[in-house]
């Protein structure tokens, strides 16, 4: 027996997203480690996942990745512009010593922060709170550049008042030939920043879902919370707010390209990430996954090994 042969009348019944075919998404996480990377008619050319070996290789490759798009621009005298997430995270630090290696000023950089925690008018932590997103990227990423960092003004975060402001910032950087390119994580959910798939209902078609731009105070998913007391608040779920501001698919699907990243493991097997990684590559895009939409889009998925699988049940 499982999930399927089971829910009828189970606590779980209707908690999944309306769109979610659980039938489908088992079918996406039943797959081979190796036929990962397989590609779909849905990718981009210019799409693929990248395998790393370890969490330690994971942050490297991801980080020299960012670094070198900030590099390639900076040769090239272009303008860019980065929409930057706070999960994962261990990447900063190595796009931080290849950029100080290499003596790159991010001055033509601009960051775009795609979250932060908020309540339900959209009102946001203090920045000195260090379990705000802007606390943990001056920490691990502006700070640590020093004199390379990018420029206070040109650094955005995801405020009441300046998430608002983002399409239009974004769009003016686009009309001066910066290049977007979206870094980011995906949730246990398959959100890319806070763009939960269950906002899918309150559109009638995907094109209407694709144009939104960002959200105030937008309802997170329970497994969402979860995934955030367990990654980041050591378990304790109750200090994790259940509202967050986010960025849209009406901004991350305008990217260059992308760089993302799943390095969702615990240790000795266990693991939170790799249905979600599967889901991404083999769904199909639909804004019932919000994170379907990736693979449509040039770049890298770096991704941990373990999270391929073959995902099936053992006893730790």
């Amino acid at each position: 027996m499982d999930f399927m042969d089971t829910v009828n009348g189970s606590l779980m019944e209707g908690f999944f997203p309306a769109g979610w075919d659980m039938k489908k998404i088992d079918e996406c996480a039943s797959h081979k480690p190796e036929e990962i990377f397989d590609r779909q008619d849905f990718w981009n050319k210019d799409f693929k996942p990248v395998e790393c070996q370890s969490v330690a290789d994971f942050d490297m490759m991801m980080g020299h990745e960012i670094a070198n798009e900030i590099r390639k621009a900076s040769i090239a005298g272009q303008k860019l512009a980065m929409i930057l997430p706070v999960g994962p995270m261990g990447m900063y630090r190595w796009a931080v010593y290849f950029l100080k290696e290499w003596n790159v000023s991010c001055s033509h950089v601009y960051g775009f922060n795609m979250d932060e925690w908020s309540d339900g008018e959209g009102n946001t932590l203090d920045p000195s709170n260090s379990g705000s997103f802007q606390h943990a990227m001056e920490d691990a990423f502006y700070g640590p550049l020093g004199e390379l960092t990018v420029p206070v003004e040109q650094r955005n975060f995801a405020t009441k008042t300046n998430l608002p402001t983002y399409p239009e910032k974004i769009a003016k950087l686009k009309a001066e030939g910066a290049k977007l390119i979206t870094v980011f994580g995906i949730g246990r959910m398959c959100h890319i920043a806070f763009w939960e798939p269950h906002f899918a209902a309150e559109f009638e078609t995907d094109e209407e879902w694709k144009k939104q731009p960002y959200r105030l105070g937008a309802k997170l998913h329970p497994l969402t919370i979860e995934q955030n007391a367990l990654t980041s608040f050591k378990s304790r779920t109750t200090l994790v707010p259940c509202r967050a501001n986010t960025i849209g698919p009406g901004l991350f699907l305008q990217s260059d390209s992308v760089i993302g990243g799943c390095d969702g493991a615990f240790g000795r097997g266990m693991q939170w990430q790799g249905m979600s990684l599967w889901m991404t590559l083999r769904y199909g895009p639909t804004r019932w996954v919000t994170s379907s939409y990736i693979p449509t889009l040039p770049g890298k998925l770096f991704f941990l090994k373990e999270l391929a699988g073959p995902l099936e049940a053992e006893c730790n």
